[in-house]
């Protein structure tokens, strides 16, 4: 499993990409290009001459030349529906500023949910496609390309996310998109390893950020060059959404908005503005898109406010800029403003100003180099001048004349900016470059951080080691802001932990350590002493850290320590001391529950507990995780635990006041949907994702026609997903469901041969939770559980311990992890082959084929057959549908052809809907890359 997503070399030939250290920005490729393209194909319909041989241009560019690509925003999302908070701002953005967006999706989301049918896989994939170009098209988005990446199974690991996805690959895919529809700004999801964040998300922001860097340089994937696509430099990358506070309101974007992250730039967009495109706000018009995710069970969602004053704005939070910026507080459209919307007074559209640093971590009574430089556009900018702003106290030199810079060429001014010596540490600071011309003014932000020439703490997970190293290699290490470190503890127990020292001073440094945990957490030893620290390296050291008092609250039980509400988080504060100069860094520690089991003989699995089988208390499973608030009555339980030389027992008892919907027991998966336990066991305690996990997932109940059937069960989100008499054929399972309803009980044996590592007996990871739904329509209300924290489910290094005495250790054997590979395929979606037959581009993010590649003509139908002319130039795989816009109506099964005229005959299994245009789509994917065509009847 590979420890950090980018570190490959891009340039290297696709079967021998290594780790390369820090990427630099390669040069700029200027817009002269396209717009030749553009204005050539114009300039070629009005004189009816063929200035450009279009036929004859590879795709891509075709597409360029008749502007049937040209983006100003792209959003890279993971899935269908991680879009739907940003269409109120992109609607409107479409609707008044003429803006034009697009979507990648990495995934289909075959992997989620469905709560309106059984379809799942790749049909299920395609529905949620269907579903997506629904509700982007009510804000006016057109191309949506899905990568066809498998959506595996929830996960907080992008790591693992990178692996499943074949990251390479897939970044690859990315940046061939960008590349292609050329979007002055990027928008994307949270790239930053914060708690919770989902790992597809994350990853999918993550490739987002690579591209933002590297789509505009000549050595990384150079292959698309051979495509007949270019490099690319995108002016701006947003992410959706912010961490802080604002109003709500018409003067919500006015009067601006509070970030956690001093650092941080928040553009936003009223979503009340009305609509004259839907007669409605955008809020409302947002509404109906997020309805449209009907699979994801969003069609139930409440509608937004319907008071001007009660609806929100959608914020965007500034990730990187190369262009000028414009005031977050001036505009609903700011946050395009200078990348693909001029300023008003402000320095020519398509000029360039980005700034820089030697160093992001800047030390009290030191310096920082900070480099501006500014490209001007298609015409001079005469009369420049730069001068640098920030905190009071800091010296950044005077104002630097560049004089009159010519069109397309670049000015570079450098400042030494001398820190404070009382400037404080751990604080995020912002400066600003302003740039005055006569032909107008613009600025750009560098966020930096002040910190102590030493800091040290405890050394972070390795998934949090791998993303702070991501970001070092980009240069982007404003994106671990929010980034926690956090270790967790067994209740009662202690353990070893790594201290990790880091010097950011160009001289080898002593520091001392101090650690403060709350009471009844100690360390040992409390202060350390870190020797000869080398310059811009590390040293370590260890501590034992035990939880003396085992009657401290545990999981979200316990007081939040004034870091996050309900996440329970004990703060570890370290404070190191070096060169006179003190630095803190606020971490955190999980205490989470303890069971030590009682063995016991006999156990039958019958859903009835006797005394004898599970000797000892039973463990709390009614604390509130995820979801509404819910009372004893409404959702609580208990369950016990024991076992013998063979199996693990456990017996869990649910209260429920409400019976959800009741699934076919064909529907045997997604159990959160309706009520249901999860039993989570990390076999050695050590795992970094579930993929190495063992979830056993129970329905109590099934429909039946005669009322309430037995149960069934499966593993989900785990080392082998599917029906346990497939996966775990040794696991027995029980249920019974109280009459008249009042909940449930559910008893398991699971062999311990069945889990994906022997055990060790000492530091088994365990965790019961309860999945509860008081509707009929397939959605959950409120998790509760044992180990309780946001995501749980996904998180097995917060999971309880499990502790079962003078059990032998199993030998440490690790199954390799069977991960869903049903990824729904844009060469088999309709909807995918009709874009990619009108934009030229290649399906799933593959190459396209050369222009002409594939044609049809001369549809026509006869009774119910569909015929039509086929025109190939290469050979391939074929596959053709008849499509009315929402139903395949008809296919030809895939086949090999050749190249060649050949008519095809297609049966129409069902008429199109009314109104609807039926026609048929083709794919071929050929050796080298994908076509695409479309013929209407």
């Amino acid at each position: 499993m590979s420890t950090t997503p980018l570190l490959f070399d891009p340039t290297a030939p696709h079967s021998d990409r290594t780790p390369r250290r820090h990427p630099e920005r390669g040069p700029e490729l200027s817009l002269s290009r396209r717009r030749l393209l553009q204005g050539s194909a114009v300039l070629g319909l009005v004189a009816g001459a063929s200035v450009l041989d279009l036929p004859s241009l590879p795709p891509m560019e075709r597409a360029l030349a008749d502007g049937g690509v040209d983006l100003d925003i792209l959003y890279i999302g993971a899935h269908p529906d991680d879009e739907a908070w940003t269409l109120a701002a992109f609607g409107q953005w479409n609707e008044f500023a003429d803006q034009k967006a697009g979507v990648i999706t990495v995934t289909r989301g075959e992997g989620g949910g469905n709560a309106v049918g059984l379809e799942e896989g790749p049909e299920l994939g395609l529905i949620r496609e269907t579903e997506e170009r629904t509700a982007v098209g009510y804000a006016g988005i057109e191309h949506v390309f899905n990568l066809d990446a498998v959506d595996f199974f929830y996960t907080l690991s992008a790591p693992l996310t990178y692996d499943v996805w074949d990251g390479a690959e897939i970044l690859s895919r990315v940046i061939r998109v960008v590349r292609a529809t050329r979007p002055d700004v990027i928008v994307t999801m949270n790239p930053s390893a914060v708690e919770g964040n989902h790992g597809n998300h994350q990853q999918a922001a993550m490739f987002a950020v690579e591209a933002y860097h590297l789509a505009g340089r000549e050595d990384v994937f150079p292959e698309h060059f051979e495509e007949g696509l270019a490099p690319f430099s995108p002016s701006r990358i947003l992410r959706s959404g912010s961490n802080g506070s604002s109003g709500t309101g018409p003067d919500a974007v006015s009067q601006g908005y509070e970030p956690e992250v001093a650092s941080d730039v928040v553009f936003g967009a009223w979503d009340g503005t009305d609509s004259a495109r839907h007669d409605k706000r955008w809020s409302a018009v947002r509404d109906d898109s997020v309805h449209a995710y009907r699979t994801q069970g969003w069609h139930v969602n409440p509608p937004s406010p319907t008071d001007p004053e009660q609806i929100p704005a959608t914020w965007f939070t500034l990730i990187d800029s190369r262009t000028p910026l414009a005031d977050p507080t001036s505009s609903d459209t700011a946050a395009l403003e200078g990348a693909s919307l001029p300023i008003e007074g402000g320095l020519p559209l398509g000029t360039r100003l980005e700034v820089t640093a030697d160093r992001f971590a800047v030390l009290p009574d030191g310096e920082v180099e900070v480099t501006v430089r500014i490209a001007a556009p298609g015409s001079a900018l005469p009369g420049v001048q730069v001068a640098l702003e920030g905190p009071d106290g800091w010296s950044f030199g005077r104002a630097q004349g560049t004089g009159t810079i010519p069109a397309h060429q670049e000015r570079t001014s450098t400042f030494t900016v001398s820190v404070p010596s009382g400037a404080a540490t751990g604080e995020h600071v912002l400066l600003r470059a302003r740039v005055t011309s006569r032909r107008g003014d613009g600025e750009n932000v560098l966020p930096l951080r002040t910190a102590g020439p030493v800091e040290a703490g405890l050394v972070e997970r390795p998934e949090i080691a791998a993303f702070l190293e991501w970001t070092e290699e980009l240069g982007m290490q404003r994106l671990d802001a929010l980034v926690p470190t956090r270790r967790a503890l067994g209740s009662g127990r202690a353990e070893s932990f790594e201290i990790i020292a880091r010097n950011h001073s160009e001289h080898d440094q002593d520091a001392e350590l101090v650690l403060e945990l709350p009471e009844g957490i100690t360390a040992d030893p409390p202060e350390l002493l870190l020797e000869a620290v080398p310059a811009g390296g590390t040293a370590s050291a260890e501590v034992r850290i035990e939880n003396t008092d085992p009657d401290l609250p545990t999981a979200n039980r316990a007081p939040n320590g004034g870091v996050y509400p309900l996440t329970g988080v004990y703060p570890l504060t370290a404070t190191t001391t070096a060169d006179g100069i003190t630095a803190t860094l606020t971490q955190g520690l999980h205490l989470v529950p303890r069971l030590v089991a009682a063995r016991s003989d006999g156990v039958e699995v019958d859903a009835q507990r006797g005394d004898a089988e599970y000797p000892g208390d039973p463990i709390d499973i009614g604390t509130l995780w995820e979801g509404e608030e819910v009372t004893p009555e409404d959702a609580s339980g208990s369950t016990w635990v024991t076992y013998d030389d063979e199996n693990l027992f456990v017996f869990v008892q649910v209260t429920d006041d409400t019976l959800g919907a009741l699934l076919p027991e064909e529907d045997n998966k997604q159990r959160f949907r309706t009520d249901s336990i999860e039993i989570m066991i990390d076999p050695r305690g050590v795992s970094d994702d579930t993929s190495s996990t063992f979830i056993l997932g129970v329905l109590p109940g099934t429909a039946a026609e005669d009322g309430i059937g037995g149960p069934v069960a499966g593993r989900d989100h785990d080392n082998r997903q599917g029906p346990i008499d497939e996966v775990a054929p040794g696991v027995r399972i029980a249920a019974s469901i109280s009459d008249p309803y009042e909940g449930y009980v559910i008893e398991t044996r699971i062999p311990f041969a069945e889990l994906p590592d022997g055990v060790d007996p000492t530091n088994i990871g365990f965790n019961v939770v309860v999945y509860d739904s008081d509707t009929d329509d397939q959605t959950g209300q409120s998790r509760i559980g044992w180990s309780t924290f946001p995501g749980i489910q996904a998180d097995p290094y917060r999971w309880g311990v499990l502790e079962l005495p003078d059990l032998p250790a199993g030998e440490e054997a690790p199954v390799q992890p069977r991960i869903p590979d049903s990824a729904a395929r844009s060469v088999e979606s309709p909807a995918s082959i009709l874009q990619a037959a009108a934009d030229g581009t290649g399906l799933g993010g593959a190459p396209a084929l050369p222009g002409g590649s594939l044609g049809l003509d001369q549809a026509r139908q006869d009774g119910e057959l569909i015929s039509v002319r086929l025109r190939s130039q290469e050979a391939g795989t074929l596959r053709v549908y008849l499509w009315d816009g929402t139903t395949i109506l008809g296919e030809l099964e895939a086949g090999e052809i050749t190249a060649g005229t050949q008519q095809l005959e297609v049966p129409l299994d069902e008429d199109a809907a009314d109104g609807a245009t039926l026609r048929v789509v083709a794919s071929l994917e050929g050796e080298s890359g994908t076509a695409a065509a479309a013929a209407a009847l």
